[in-house]
């Protein structure tokens, strides 16, 4: 009886650990934050060091599909990519820090997440609004003839 219990509340445990996590859309499952192995420090430049893309980097879009002073969400490949001003370009993990969920749109200068609140800013990631401890992590991309590549 004691073995079963226990079996029972660690699958009510583990219900709940990932009850939470939902995008709120039903059409996504939820996905643990990326690892810092993902993510690399620091600001997103809009080149890599040797200016080109790596051979297998697929396109996500192309410079005119990104708004100035907006972004888009690409969640089939975890990123949104934003433009705070024209020319410059910013990319981060689209997995809000609060409770794993998708991103859900950017808009008035902000990463929202449809969750439970939070709205991070376009042009560094940073908490604007939480419940999300922390920004979301920045991710390398390159800009070159039109084209926005994860690196």
């Amino acid at each position: 009886m004691n073995a079963r219990r226990r079996t029972v509340l660690a699958a009510g445990a583990a219900a709940l650990a990932t009850g939470c996590g939902s995008s709120g859309d039903g059409g996504e499952e939820s996905t643990p934050p990326p690892s810092a192995s993902e993510t690399g420090p620091g600001a997103t430049p809009s080149s890599s060091a040797s200016g080109t893309p790596a051979p297998d980097a697929e396109e996500l879009a192309r410079t005119s599909d990104i708004p100035v002073g907006g972004g888009t969400v690409f969640k089939e490949r975890k990123v949104v990519v934003t433009q705070p001003k024209a020319g410059e370009f910013k990319a981060f993990s689209a997995i809000c820090t609060h409770a794993g969920c998708t991103v859900s749109k950017v808009g008035d200068a902000t990463i929202d997440c449809a969750c439970h609140g939070s709205r991070f800013a376009i042009t560094d990631g940073a908490v604007e609004a939480g419940p999300a401890p922390r920004p979301l992590p920045a991710k390398q991309i390159t800009v070159s003839g039109g084209s926005i590549r994860l690196a």
